[in-house]
């Protein structure tokens, strides 16, 4: 009985509360991201999540930095420099100029996330093949999570619990801890943010590198005000938001351009020594990106690959993404009515959609007001004005960088940099809505806690919401179901190329090298002259497309005009299927070659009309389909 009355007196007394406090948060912490997993988790379903696991997965398997989602642009970027760099080919020989039959570089993505997932690879126990028979991954005899897309989710929630720390501590050395407090609560209840960090983009990490570089800023201008650790500090601290600012390039390449702002808020505010500490900020920056932008040059004579040519892309064309799919692209010239075009175009969609969401919930309209506040502290004033700077800047990136993929999906993509300035608009957005609120006079002090419970519900709503039925299919289908893919990916070798319209997904769920060909005539020049095509695989992205726009409109051999030439063989496919037998025919389009008889496949219909599968085997290489 005495040891329970100390226990109890240590408790209430002798600071044991706090660790009860800190135990009880960590526990709701927890129930929350396992309810919020089953309730709204889903495999991934974006292009980019999926290039950079299968990126990482190369990584972690001794691959280099190389890819199996193949961009025929990418080819010609490394076919163009090895031709410059080696030479013209001997006429007896066929060098492989695109490095095809090997393993094919990247040069769609910055390195550093997938380089992460490749480490949590090593580390956690990933399993790539999609289980239909083991609970919680499967339900129903039907594959229900995919484990490495719900592991790389989790790694994402990892980030974004380390990211709401930094808002907490962000918003009380900026404020109050009041101001901390609801700025976190809501940073952890913004559903965007979730939605996000499951989606398996590298988002999240910007995030954390964003806040970090944040928190960098408001040390060096405090210490520039008021100095205490010396100019080696102030050194420091320059160097350090160098380094973050090429984290975050290398993280994803646009994010490079905040090192604009960066060496602007140094050069105003550093203090004596401003000058000198904005040139190492940019010295650190430069030192990080240019070793990788030599990586680049070394593979494919440009500075950020296929990246790089975002500017030429439109968005909502009717030959989208044709300058990828492209094996002899005609480029584009840049000239200043096709850039103020797509400036002024994408803006509009911007400051319509993207900017009043930018901070994931309705305190964002407090910013906006907040804008001509005056704040007690310089450095929250200062931080202010770089925030406003990042806001112009990434508003013109994203603009003249948008390209299909924030048309495939408008909002959670990587192209969307305004979120990343989410949680700083959340802090400085629930500042006003304090200094508002101090203002009104309540009857009693235990109405406060009741209006600002209220007011943080209605700002988490959505995410409330999702823990209320219906509850949503962790599955990305359709299109993406993992043990389709890795059935239509056995009929390749291990060391096979095969061709798909969604080659993203061919990649990393069939593992398989995967080139994202427009038309049959290109499959038949790849085959001809770079490697063997063992696997043609068109879903229900090709199969669903417009008839006359998108079938028949374009003047080139598309999959669509494929489609139809082959409809003759249908039945007797069909026939030739259900009985368990392959149907050979010839592709209704001419070889490069000139060869009379070409390209002889076996048709397989699987789940018509939403695949078309197409083999130069009998039988698959593992399993059926």
């Amino acid at each position: 009985m005495e040891t329970l009355q100390q226990a109890i007196h240590k408790l209430e007394v002798g600071g044991g509360m706090r660790y009860f406090r800190v135990g009880l948060l960590l526990l709701g912490l927890v129930l929350f991201v396992v309810g919020y997993n089953l309730r709204a988790y889903k495999n991934m379903s974006t292009q980019e999540s999926m290039d950079s696991a299968q990126l990482a997965r190369n990584i972690a398997t001794g691959k280099g930095y190389t890819t199996y989602f193949i961009r025929p642009f990418s080819m010609f970027l490394v076919k163009r420099h090895n031709m410059v760099t080696q030479g013209p080919p001997e006429l007896d020989k066929t060098p492989d100029l695109t490095d095809i039959k090997t393993h094919h570089p990247d040069l769609a993505n910055a390195p550093l996330y997938p380089a992460m997932l490749a480490g949590v690879m090593k580390v956690l126990p990933f399993n790539f093949s999609a289980s239909v028979t083991k609970p919680f991954w499967s339900a129903g005899g039907r594959s229900w999570r995919y484990q490495p897309d719900f592991l790389i989710s989790l790694f994402n929630q990892v980030l974004l619990l380390a990211c709401v720390v930094l808002v907490y501590f962000l918003a009380r050395r900026l404020f109050d801890p009041s101001v901390a407090w609801f700025s976190a609560v809501l940073a952890l209840g913004t559903e965007l943010y979730w939605r996000f960090a499951v989606s398996g983009l590298s988002t999240t990490l910007l995030l954390l590198i964003f806040l970090a570089l944040a928190w960098c800023l408001v040390f060096l201008d405090e210490e520039a005000r008021e100095p205490r650790r010396g100019f080696g500090w102030l050194l420091g601290l320059a160097i350090l938001a160098g380094l973050l600012t090429g984290a975050g390039g290398l993280t994803r390449y646009a994010f490079g351009w905040l090192i604009v702002p960066v060496v602007g808020y140094v050069a105003l505010f550093a203090g004596q020594k401003r000058v000198v500490l904005a040139l190492v900020t940019f010295i650190a920056f430069a030192g990080v990106m240019t070793p990788w932008i030599a990586r680049n040059f070394s593979v494919s004579g440009t500075p950020f690959g296929t990246a790089g040519y975002s500017l030429m892309e439109s968005p909502g064309a009717p030959q989208k993404n044709k300058l990828e799919q492209s094996l002899e692209p005609e480029l584009p010239s840049l000239s200043v009515r096709s850039f103020s075009s797509k400036l002024l175009g994408n803006t509009r969609q911007i400051l319509l959609n993207d900017l009043p969401k930018m901070s994931g919930n309705w305190v964002g309209a407090f910013f906006l007001v907040g804008l001509l506040v005056a704040y007690r502290t310089p450095s929250a004033s200062r931080l202010r004005y770089f925030l406003i700077a990042c806001v112009v800047l990434l508003s013109v990136v994203q603009a003249l960088g948008r390209t299909q993929l924030s048309e495939d999906s408008p909002e959670i993509n990587s192209e969307n940099l305004l979120v990343l300035l989410g949680p700083l608009v959340l802090i400085y957005g629930v500042s006003l809505f304090f200094l508002l609120f101090e203002q009104v006079e309540l009857p009693f002090r235990e109405l406060r806690y009741a209006v600002l419970g209220v007011t943080g519900i209605v700002m988490c709503l959505p995410m409330l919401l999702v823990f209320l039925p219906p509850r949503g299919m962790p599955l990305a289908y359709p299109p993406y179901y993992p043990p389709q893919l890795e059935a239509a990916a056995s009929w390749a070798p291990a060391d096979g190329l095969t061709v798909s319209d969604m080659p993203w997904a061919m990649a990393w769920y069939g593992q398989r090298q995967c080139i994202w060909l427009s038309n049959a005539q290109d499959l038949l020049t790849v085959n001809d002259y770079q490697k063997t095509v063992n696997v043609l695989f068109l879903t229900r992205l090709t199969l669903d497309d417009r008839f006359m726009s998108q079938w028949l409109g374009p003047s080139e051999q598309t999959w669509g005009k494929f489609m139809l030439g082959t409809l003759q063989f249908s039945k007797a496919a069909t026939d030739a299927w259900t009985k368990g037998d392959p149907f050979q025919f010839i592709l209704p389009v001419a070889a490069p070659s000139g060869a009379a008889v070409v390209f002889p496949l076996h048709y397989w219909q699987i789940g018509w009309p939403q695949y078309l599968l197409l083999t130069d085997t009998a039988k698959p290489r593992s399993k059926e389909p």
